[in-house]
């Protein structure tokens, strides 16, 4: 069995990806994605928590006039039923993420695809992730790229991807809405009139979210 540290690489991309690293023919992949996905149904996706001051950071951004989506790689129908068991869907306007058959398991497609469905424009909006999956998604949709320190992807992978800030905590989350200029990168100030919008990239618990 691999190290935990050898492990942490495979936590943010889509999961056939991963399995296509590891295995030697796209058969096994599929037959290994049914397997996981077969547990984590029933038992896996339950089997985390929420990250210490997540609740909390939430409801700050929301009561600075955010609007907040989840964006994850991951199935949709794994990552609402994750939201709803730990009390954080009321949350989000609503929850974007992959289809069981693989569509739309490219970051960068999936913000494209959330940014047309929620309406809202890129130059007023922040994806906040963990990995340089969210920062490259992001930066190809022409949104500002926010990296969070307490998930999966090390401050070097983030900077190195693009990512424009750098949080420690959650708590931090805030200075998103409550610093001039942040949320558009200089193009108009961080009020919630000129902002828009903050999608997740699902790092709310130290787990697999949504696999």
């Amino acid at each position: 069995m691999p190290h935990d540290s050898e492990l942490t690489r495979f936590i943010g991309p889509p999961l056939g990806d991963c399995f296509r690293e590891m295995l030697s023919s796209e058969d096994s992949v599929d037959t290994a994605v049914a397997a996981y996905r077969d547990r984590f149904a029933l038992v896996g996706m339950f089997e985390n928590s929420v990250y210490d001051g997540i609740p909390e950071a939430l409801e700050s951004l929301l009561s600075h006039g955010a609007c907040l989506f989840l964006v994850t790689s991951k199935p949709r129908i794994f990552a609402e039923r994750i939201l709803e068991h730990f009390e954080l869907a009321k949350n989000f306007n609503a929850v974007y993420g992959s289809e069981l058959d693989g569509r739309l398991s490219d970051k960068g497609e999936l913000i494209t695809h959330a940014l047309r469905q929620s309406g809202l424009p890129s130059n007023d909006t922040v994806m906040v992730g963990d990995r340089r999956y969210d920062v490259i998604g992001a930066l190809a949709n022409e949104v500002l790229p926010v990296g969070v320190l307490w998930g999966y992807g090390s401050r070097e992978e983030l900077t190195s991807a693009g990512a424009k800030k750098l949080y420690q905590e959650p708590h931090e989350l805030r200075l998103i809405v409550s610093q001039p200029g942040t949320a558009s990168a200089g193009r108009s100030s961080a009020t919630s009139e000129t902002w828009a919008a903050c999608y997740c990239s699902g790092r709310l618990c130290p787990s697999i979210l949504g696999r």
